[in-house]
């Protein structure tokens, strides 16, 4: 990863270059922001430069070994953590921590190539996509006690090439506390040339003594320019779809890449008939829709759902505040102002709760032609329970 590869953020790719040509770098340095904000791109980013051979004012060259070998993640220095499943693997897969029967708890450095796979689709990604990405959408995720054992084991061997041996440690509010306590001393005092780098995207999680121990790189998120610009060079949209996009992921590049499919005019015309047929209760018509939203897909009707979340959330910034119309495109501003006539906030946010508990029992493979009618009668009761 480069840093010319990330849009924008230029006062923080600066500040981060600077460190290294001042000779001044952390030992332990914790990058967060927002969700699809680019904590982990940075951190990439710095850890190939700080390494980097042929290094330029602006930027690590690219070409020498060491940044050929970052770009695929697999330079000998480098190592990641992020949370896992707690998965077993038989013996022979496994790397470490044999457990009696022969079997042995997987760590982070049998889902590299998961990994890998992931950042080079989008570096930007969250903790949504990794789970889907390691189908363990249903399993809990985080860093065990026995991650912290193996870093403070690899730290301690002498670098194989590079002048720096780094540590990712992305997505660090999941480290169990164990998990954190075990990795306080290696972070205070870790072995000369060691560097740490933290990457979250809530603090709050994090306990305050790792707090303590980093120094705070502050990731914003990206502006609206910026996402137009990445969707338009890497997704292949054009101008006007990558605005619309973008308008709507509020600096969230994560959510703009969910979003491309989910922009689509077919799909946004039927969530707004949907909601037109259940406001005045045609049962014919919410029947035939529910049988139709079968045939969809799950990607189809999740989309449908995360169209509608973004439009509802518009719509209550709409009647609350009448601000920020320049969101909106010219068919979504009138089902808003449609909308927004017959229901009141309230309303609308119940309406968004049933879309976001919808979206969930989606994922979870809930029968759709259940769902949708059970959603269909709700979203009705809720409209007609009081005047706007």
């Amino acid at each position: 990863m480069l840093f010319a590869e990330i849009p924008g953020l230029e006062e923080t790719k600066q500040s981060l270059i600077g460190s290294v040509t001042a000779g001044h770098i952390a030992h332990a340095q914790l990058f967060y922001g927002p969700e699809g904000s680019a904590g982990l791109a940075l951190a990439l980013a710095y850890a190939t430069y700080i390494n980097c051979e042929n290094k330029g004012a602006e930027d690590a060259c690219g070409e020498c070994p060491s940044c050929s070998k970052m770009r695929r993640m697999m330079h000998p220095d480098f190592f990641m953590i992020m949370p896992i499943s707690n998965v077993k693997k038989k013996a022979g897969k496994g790397k470490s921590n044999d457990d009696e029967g022969g079997t042995s708890r997987a760590l982070s450095e049998d889902f590299m190539p998961d990994f890998r796979e992931m950042v080079a689709a989008n570096p930007y990604a969250d903790f949504n996509e990794w789970a889907n990405q390691i189908e363990a959408e249903n399993k809990q995720l985080n860093i065990p006690v026995e991650e912290a054992r193996g870093v403070i084991r690899k730290l301690s061997m002498k670098a194989f090439e590079a002048e720096y041996k780094i540590m990712v440690i992305w997505l660090a509010e999941y480290m169990r506390n164990e998990s954190a306590n075990a990795l306080l001393k290696i972070l205070e005092e870790p072995p000369q040339k060691t560097i740490f780098l933290l990457v979250s995207n809530n603090l709050e999680r994090l306990i305050t003594t790792i707090l303590s121990r980093t120094q705070k790189v502050k990731v914003r998120a990206f502006s609206d320019e910026e996402v137009v610009q990445y969707l338009t060079k890497h997704q292949d949209l054009d101008q006007k779809k990558a605005q619309q996009v973008a308008w709507l992921a509020d600096g969230n590049v994560a959510e703009a890449r969910r979003l491309i499919s989910s922009t689509d005019e077919a799909i946004n015309a039927l969530f707004q008939d949907w909601m037109r047929d259940c406001y005045s209760f045609k049962l014919k018509q919410l029947i035939e829709r529910s049988e139709s939203f079968t045939e969809l897909g799950r990607e189809q009707q999740k989309n449908l759902m995360l169209y509608g979340l973004n439009l509802f959330r518009e719509a209550l910034i709409f009647k609350l505040s009448r601000q920020d119309l320049l969101r909106l495109q010219e068919q979504d501003l009138k089902f808003i102002e449609g909308f927004s006539k017959a229901l009141n906030g309230d309303q609308m946010e119940k309406i968004a709760g049933l879309l976001n508990e919808a979206f969930y029992h989606i994922e979870r493979n809930a029968n759709p032609k259940i769902l949708f009618m059970d959603l269909s009668f709700q979203a009705h009761a809720i409209m007609k329970a009081g005047k706007a």
